[in-house]
Formats: C-alpha cells, structure tokens, sequence
C-alpha cells in the first residue's frame, strides 16, 4: 500500500518542470476522473488540500505540482515520478527525474550530503572529474544533459561559435574536453556547422538581402549552436 505522508497545506518548495499532457493521458488510461486522481492523493497520501480542480489546474498547466504533490500524483496514477517531469534542465530536477536521493548522488560521488545539497540549491556542479562520472552514472544523464548539468555548456557555445565562424580545425580538441565526443564525428560535426553558417550567410546576400539581413541571420543560428550541435552528433552517432 502506499505510504501516507501527512500535510494539511500545501509545500512551499516548488517542483520541478510539470508534464501536464502526460498527467492527463495517463489519468485517462486508467478510467479516472479528477475527482478520483484527488481522492486518491488525500486518502493514501494525506494531501487534504488537493481538490478535483486543483488537479485540473495542474493539467491545464495553470498550476504546478511540488514535489509532495508530484510523487503523491505519480502513485496515484500508478506511474515513475519521471513520467510527470517535463525536460529537466537543473541537477536537482535530473535527481528527482531519475528517481534517486540526494543521499544516494552523494554516496555515489564520494561528497557529503552538506556539500551536494549547496550545488542543487546553487545550481553550479563543483565536483571533479570523477565525482562528476559518478554522477552521470547515477543519474543516467545523456552526454547533452551532462554537459548542461556541470555547467560546460556556456564554453561549449563560445568553442562552437568560433568553430563556425573561423577555422573549425582549431576547435576539435577545445570541444572534445568539453563534450567527449569521438574525434572522427567531431571533426564531421564542426565542418559541418561550419559550412552551414558560411551557406547560411552566402544564401542570405544572394537572396538579395543586404549585410544586415545576412548579420541577423547568422546571428539566429548561432544563438542555437548547441543545439545544431547535439542534433548533428545524434545523426552521426544514430
């Protein structure tokens, strides 16, 4: 049976990104009304507060489940945590994803608790390069969000930008510290960025647009470099 957590109002921590559409597919699979999902979360979990409409507000995304309400509802509609989360961005938001306690990152990154706990609530990863293995071991993090997670995405985007916008060959050792990429698909990937943007710029003034339109346009995709980046590494890897 599940475990009955007692509160009479509702948490102050704010949880982490809601999948609304995902909350409300899975309630209907089951046959539940709102009515039922909050019935469920009072009786079993203790949450007297939550009501059918709270529980609609939470699919319309007018209102977001903390992280009480969020493993009560995922118990309730008889699912992981995990299929409620929208894409996690922050390390504590990849902790609850993954369904893991901050107990057990720790343990497994050889820091204490303390330490741990004061990069979640600080949203920068100051472990080394071991501890920070571990943690995309525990997490099961993809190489996308473990660049994100320890907080090396912002040098990726300068390496890449500069990859693209002068000599690319420069940059395919700089990029693989930051993103253990093998080299042969790095070198592929930052050609290809590269000639993208010069394209991107030829297309643009041949088009007939002046130097500006041209500025703006290679300034939009720069702004997405890492993402063209990781899209270009996922065709090549499959």
């Amino acid at each position: 049976m599940w475990q009955v957590h007692q509160s009479s109002a509702p948490p102050n921590q704010p949880g982490p990104p809601f999948n609304a559409p995902a909350a409300r597919r899975l309630r209907a699979a089951l046959g539940m009304g709102p009515e039922h999902v909050a019935h469920g979360m009072r009786v079993s979990y203790g949450l007297t507060y939550v009501t059918p409409d709270l529980v609609v507000a939470w699919e319309r995304g007018i209102a977001q489940p903390g992280n009480p309400e969020l493993t009560a509802l995922a118990g309730v509609l008889w699912c992981a945590p995990g299929e409620l989360i929208g894409r996690p961005r922050s390390l504590r938001e990849h902790r609850i994803a993954a369904g893991v306690a901050p107990e057990d990152v720790a343990r497994a990154a050889g820091m204490d608790l303390r330490s741990y706990l004061r990069m979640e609530e600080s949203d920068q990863w100051r472990g080394n390069e071991r501890q920070a293995a571990a943690l995309s071991q525990v997490l099961r993090l993809s190489l996308p969000d473990f660049v994100a997670v320890t907080g090396r995405e912002q040098r990726l985007a300068e390496l890449l930008r500069s990859a693209a916008t002068t000599r690319w060959q420069g940059y395919v050792k700089p990029v693989g510290k930051v993103a253990p990429v093998a080299r042969g698909v790095l070198e592929q990937v930052l050609q290809g960025l590269h000639e993208d943007y010069q394209g991107h710029m030829a297309a643009t003034l041949s088009w007939g647009g002046g130097s500006s339109e041209a500025s703006e346009s290679g300034r939009v995709f720069l702004d997405r470099i890492v993402e063209n980046f990781w899209t270009a590494v996922r065709q090549r890897t499959g």
